[in-house]
């Protein structure tokens, strides 16, 4: 029997870990796959055997050297495939960069299951790649739900050699490289963004990031750092959620470093202004750039703190939230604030800047953080003493919701 018909019997049979359905965006069309389906089929080859694993409808080799039952470990809990070849990851697996993409893969596949659970329907999930082979990513998105309008979760892994734009801007900050004798300045970045936009205006919007940028000099020698954060932009305040999602970060926070929470979230609050409006887009949360330790393991625990932090900081707050009735009046509202975001996001978010100024950028997973609905009404000011002038009056001027002094419990 030759090996087309080995691999024929063995994806006839395959074992399906779970009949889960999605509606997964290819270049062409969407189809409805098996949201877990996994295939680990061992083929005998000259030189030795391959692995082909199968996740929804995406075939790729793995070297024999790896278990399947390694490979599946590894690849069933994310929505979609790592973009770096799995062979790789895993020859690279004490490397930063390989630990950093296997949290955000993680990251996003437990983000987009609460969700799920919430809304009672899956994500939509396009797994892309950049037309040069340079990178590419996972986008994940829910709309038109009745717990969630929108919700995105995008990571996105992209390897190149650096420009001497950006490289200039990073000198500005106090990065120093050398480039090749060919003129290149190797790099690597990666992330996981999410933005999520409830139905109801009694809950509150949520956006995280968290990234790690490397770049490889001609000494070999590897300049990184880590960025991110988590913010929080409700239409209604109710304190105790406030207060609740601080305190969920701080103590993320206060596991590594005491200074940690009262910096970033002074951070948070200067980032997310809005000059034209002189106001800030929600109440906070942490916001940090630029971040090295002595020891990158160190920040990269520090990370993996604080994408453990986002479900317990937000989806309380969901489910507390999302069956309270709501009026015509407070939806309009919602959605006037919601044109706040877009106006932050369209023009001060350097990250949104950063992906429109990138050469063949992803233009609709830069763009996934901006809500189905927004509103403008010309000279639009909230009647004094509504709960619509509260929280304007909080996003002009931002207060301290927890006591910053580091936490006893470590």
């Amino acid at each position: 029997m030759n090996k087309s018909k080995i691999l024929q019997l063995l994806l006839k049979y395959r074992p399906l870990r779970k009949q889960t359905f999605v509606r997964h965006a290819t270049s062409n069309s969407s189809k409805s796959v098996p949201k877990a389906s996994l295939i680990v089929a061992s083929i005998g080859i000259a030189g030795g055997g391959y692995y082909l694993l199968r996740r929804k409808d995406i075939s790729y080799v793995v070297h024999a050297k790896f278990s399947p039952k390694d490979i599946k470990e590894c690849c069933a809990r994310y929505m979609g495939k790592p973009v770096t070849d799995i062979y790789v990851l895993e020859k690279n697996a004490d490397l930063i960069s390989s630990k950093m993409e296997h949290l955000i893969m993680k990251t996003q596949a437990d983000v987009c299951s609460e969700i799920e659970r919430l809304e009672g329907k899956p994500f939509i999930v396009d797994e892309w790649k950049k037309e040069n082979g340079t990178g590419g990513g996972v986008t994940c998105v829910l709309q038109d739900g009745e717990v969630f309008e929108k919700a995105g979760v995008n990571i996105s892994v992209v390897r190149g050699s650096l420009s001497k734009g950006l490289e200039r801007q990073m000198r500005s900050k106090g990065k120093d490289f050398k480039r090749n004798k060919d003129g290149t300045l190797p790099f690597i970045a990666m992330g996981v963004s999410s933005v999520i936009h409830p139905t109801n205006p009694h809950c509150a919007t949520m956006h995280f990031n968290f990234r790690y940028f490397e770049v490889t000099d001609a000494n070999n020698v590897k300049t990184w750092w880590f960025g991110g954060g988590c913010d929080l932009t409700p239409s209604y305040l109710d304190s105790d959620d406030v207060v609740h999602f601080h305190q969920e970060w701080k103590n993320a926070c206060d596991k590594h470093n005491p200074d940690y929470y009262r910096q970033f979230k002074k951070l948070c609050d200067d980032y997310f202004y809005i000059k034209i409006r002189d106001e800030r887009r929600g109440v906070g949360g942490i916001f940090f750039d630029d971040l090295e330790t002595q020891n990158p393991q160190d920040a990269l625990d520090f990370v993996t703190s604080c994408t453990n932090a986002i479900i317990p900081s937000y989806i309380p707050l969901i489910e507390k939230n999302m069956s309270k009735t709501f009026t015509k009046e407070e939806k309009l509202w919602q959605q006037i604030r919601r044109g706040r975001y877009v106006e932050f996001n369209l023009i001060y978010d350097r990250g949104t800047k950063f992906g429109f100024e990138t050469p063949g950028a992803r233009i609709e997973s830069i763009l996934m953080s901006i809500p189905l609905h927004a509103r403008w009404e010309y000279m639009f000011v909230p009647k004094a003493g509504s709960r619509e002038a509260e929280i304007t009056d909080i996003l002009k001027n931002p207060r301290d919701w927890i006591d910053s002094s580091p936490s006893t419990e470590q």
